[in-house]
């Protein structure tokens, strides 16, 4: 969840004036073809590698002393919040904190894979390296597996001193959600209101395919916890106001001014001016426009910010986000973006996936995307099993990625970062049933697990 920082000299710090605004918004993300890049958040839980315990943020083991580290070692540039460490900069990418301490590389937007592969290996080089250095190893999961969420430190960061109090007011898991689980995201550019709209479509349309394919948390608290993609589940009682499916991204004739108005309309946390945080839970942000709060008026800025509090699937903001994937292991970070890439930057191979999913009812998709939560591949829809649905979706992505023809050194083209989960489609098996083999197993120890789902150092490219 990377802070969203206002521009104080530009249009955002405009007051908001009409919703025309809004829309130019993100009108300004729009871009030519030739400028589209693709950029990779990784997110990982941290643990004892002896105990298979979450790291705290203090402390002379903790994820502070790994941000330190990191610094000293290889020249990132720490910045705190109240004496703390918090976030380095200085990459390439930034790394930033996850609130239960999980560690993300939010990588650079790069013209190929290739790029963010050399990205991701010399960042799993890095805190491989300092993870050695301090008895701690860096999961390839969706979810941290042995802590409960009493015994997982808050990191010490004011907007998440008031996003927590609130996730109890509004759902059932919202902690849960912040300080256990980590996912894989992939962000993609758009040329056009237009494209921007069907490039969303698309992505929420295939989103159950997606969420089944990569399912990968399915121990926590130290047991099965009963679904291949827990991580998925906890989003379906944690905000519901901002999460989800968007049915209006399912009409030919949605624009900007559809996701301007839902967003209006959902409860803020807060807002920042300087340092400071000012508390606004609860408060749609059109009351805030409208009538302000807390002796604020309400600028581009803070609708900005607002819209990085909010989590459908997609998320729209002057550029994609998909988000609806469990973190994977580091050989397998890259399969998503593979698949985005090649789908939504070739027109014609995302009108191909459109028509594996176009058909289906509104209804359809939320019961689809709940029930692959549990069943993964294995999850029926009509005369089909998802997994069928994931083997063509592959195939589609793998053209896309084909006339792309983007090489790197030894002549690959991008289609190589498929691999593992085109094996995973035919299979008809996810991560999460790799895990549950082994532990079932009876390797149902914290050493099993760490030793089956931690980081490596990469092989040599």
């Amino acid at each position: 969840m990377s802070d969203y920082i206002a521009d104080e000299t530009g249009p955002d710090a405009a007051p908001i004036e009409s919703i025309e605004q809004l829309l130019e918004h993100f009108e300004r993300g729009s871009k030519p073809r030739s400028e589209f890049r693709i950029g990779t958040e990784y997110e990982k839980a941290a643990v004892d590698r002896r105990t298979g315990a979450a790291i705290p943020f203090s402390g002379p083991r903790g994820v502070e002393s790994v941000l330190r580290k990191l610094a000293d070692h290889y020249g990132w540039e720490p910045h705190e919040e109240e004496g703390r460490i918090i976030a380095l900069s200085g990459g390439p990418g930034e790394i930033t904190l996850e609130p239960g301490g999980q560690i993300e590389l939010s990588g650079e937007p790069y013209a190929t894979l290739h790029e963010a592969d050399d990205e991701l290996r010399e960042h799993v080089r890095q805190i491989v390296a300092v993870g050695d250095e301090l008895g701690i190893a860096f999961l390839g999961l969706g979810i941290q597996p042995f802590s409960t969420l009493d015994e997982i430190e808050w990191v010490p960061k004011k907007r998440y001193a008031i996003m927590g109090p609130y996730m109890r007011k509004v759902g059932t898991m919202g902690q849960r959600m912040m300080k256990q689980t980590a996912t894989v995201q992939v962000n993609l550019d758009f040329s056009s209101e237009a494209d921007a709209m069907q490039k969303m479509r698309v992505a929420t349309g295939i989103g159950p395919i997606l969420n089944a394919l990569f399912a990968n948390s399915p121990i926590s608290d130290g047991k099965p916890n009963g679904y291949l993609s827990y991580r998925g589940h906890i989003w379906t009682d944690t905000d519901n106001s901002r999460s989800g499916i968007l049915p209006f991204v399912f009409s030919p004739r949605a624009g900007f001014i559809d996701y301007v108005e839902w967003a209006l309309d959902v409860p803020m946390y807060f807002v920042k001016r300087g340092k400071t945080y000012h508390d606004l839970t609860g408060v749609p942000f059109r009351r805030f426009w409208k009538e302000g709060a807390a002796g604020l008026r309400a600028t581009v800025g803070d609708f900005a910010l607002h819209l990085s509090t909010l989590f459908p699937e997609v998320r729209l903001k002057q550029y994609l986000e998909l988000r609806m994937v469990d973190s994977q292991p580091p050989e397998s970070m890259l399969a998503l973006s593979a698949i985005a890439k090649g789908i939504l930057y070739e027109p014609d191979c995302m009108l191909g996936a459109w028509d594996l999913v176009k058909d289906w009812s509104f209804e359809e998709r939320v019961q689809l995307n709940a029930a692959v939560h549990r069943t993964a591949l294995a999850t029926p829809l009509r005369k089909y099993r998802v997994q069928d649905l994931a083997r063509e979706l592959i195939d589609i992505a793998e053209e896309g990625l084909k006339r792309q023809d983007c090489r790197d050194a030894r002549g690959e083209n991008e289609a190589i970062y498929l691999e593992r989960a085109r094996d995973d489609a035919r299979r008809g098996r996810c991560p999460a049933e790799l895990v549950l083999e082994r532990w079932n197993a009876g390797r149902r120890t914290a050493t099993d697990l760490v030793e089956l789902t931690a980081y490596r150092l990469p092989a040599a490219a």
